[in-house]
């Protein structure tokens, strides 16, 4: 069963989202803006011919119901329609939480200013097609996916395309079954979970394995093609991953392709951004780092994105947890008193004692 909590970011980022770790196993309901997500025993359908899933208001009308009806000589406030939607509370939160990635957020505020459009062209009668909201989010771990997405989908509700802007994260292993049989209804009931906010497929191209016969992955990723197309009102998809292999997995399902209408590129973090987030980090903690200890953290992920295995800001959460055991070991193999300032502070040998200064790998 899906655990639904309050938003969580990806590691590193200051604000009411706060530093969270990768999701564990088994799908994760994150609840955004609304009413959450759909419960009880809802069955659903896919296919043309097929009736839609009754989960309560008409989801096809969401992104039209936008105020009262204006007309040729009526004029809008477009700042107020952004405040009332709650869109510039979101970018500004996105501002706060994430350090960098200044093309994905430039990115959003596109995005966003081209719905805010719509959604007042609505209300003049000239409203184009209801936009495509799936998406492709490729970078490397640890650079704010998770994040954005759960952003996008408070945006996405405050703007009345989505029901619930509730957040699904879900892998492999929570759509694709073992044996005859099984994926099918697992991958139907993520869908189903996801209805009215946004379904987070993290490394979406583990989902196509070329050459073996007995997987179950095409099965999958076919009728989650089938939702994107009969609930493509009702539920945003997000696939994400690394760059080259998604491109790679588009190649193989041109399909899915067709169906993602934004591509949304994460860069990896500079060093200087890194470091902001271990300092970031380390305010959140209730901690602080002695002038030394700040040199050696940047030192040391100078050191560190050169080594294999590098996540961003996860792999900056990591290091950070084991400067905080070898600081509780030398407090408490002292023998002196200490107090709060004592209890709050990383010292640079604290950081030092890493493998990485040593030239090993992290640990």
């Amino acid at each position: 069963m899906p655990r639904t909590e309050p938003g969580r970011a990806e590691p590193g980022r200051a604000g009411p989202v706060g530093a969270g770790t990768r999701p564990g196993p088994g799908p994760r309901t994150t609840a955004g803006s609304g009413a959450g997500p759909p419960s009880g025993n809802t069955r659903i359908a896919f296919g043309s011919a097929a009736p839609r899933l009754d989960t309560g208001p008409d989801p096809g009308a969401a992104g039209q119901d936008a105020g009262p009806e204006l007309g040729p000589g009526d004029t809008v406030d477009l700042g107020e329609v952004r405040r009332a939607a709650g869109v510039d509370d979101i970018l500004d939160a996105l501002d706060r939480e994430l350090v960098g990635l200044a093309p994905v957020k430039q990115r959003l505020r596109e995005l966003a200013a081209l719905l805010v459009v719509d959604r007042v062209r609505a209300r003049f009668g000239t409203a184009p097609d209801r936009p495509t909201l799936h998406m492709c989010f490729t970078g490397n771990p640890g650079t704010g996916k998770t994040t954005v997405a759960l952003r996008m989908a408070g945006l996405l509700h405050g703007l009345g395309y989505l029901r619930h802007g509730h957040l699904v994260t879900a892998t492999r292993d929570d759509l694709v079954g073992q044996y005859v049989g099984h994926t099918a209804p697992k991958t139907k009931e993520i869908v189903r979970k996801a209805l009215g906010g946004v379904l987070f497929v993290d490394e979406a191209y583990y989902l196509h394995r070329p050459g073996n016969e007995r997987d179950y992955g095409g099965e999958a990723i076919e009728i989650l093609l089938q939702a994107m197309e009969d609930h493509r009102d009702d539920v945003a998809v997000i696939l994400a991953g690394y760059s080259d292999r998604m491109d790679t997995f588009f190649t193989a399902n041109p399909g899915m392709q067709s169906r993602i209408a934004h591509h949304v590129d994460f860069p990896d973090f500079s060093v200087g951004e890194l470091a902001e987030i271990g300092h970031r980090m380390v305010t959140d903690l209730g901690l602080t780092l002695s002038d030394d200890a700040a040199t050696a953290l940047h030192e040391y992920l100078d050191l560190r994105v050169q080594q294999p295995w590098f996540a961003g800001a996860r792999s900056v959460r990591n290091a950070l947890d084991r400067a905080r055991m070898r600081q509780a070991l030398r407090l408490a193999s002292g023998r002196d008193r200490i107090g709060l300032p004592e209890l709050s502070l990383l010292t640079a040998d604290d950081l030092r004692a890493s493998r990485v200064f040593q030239g090993g790998l992290s640990r």
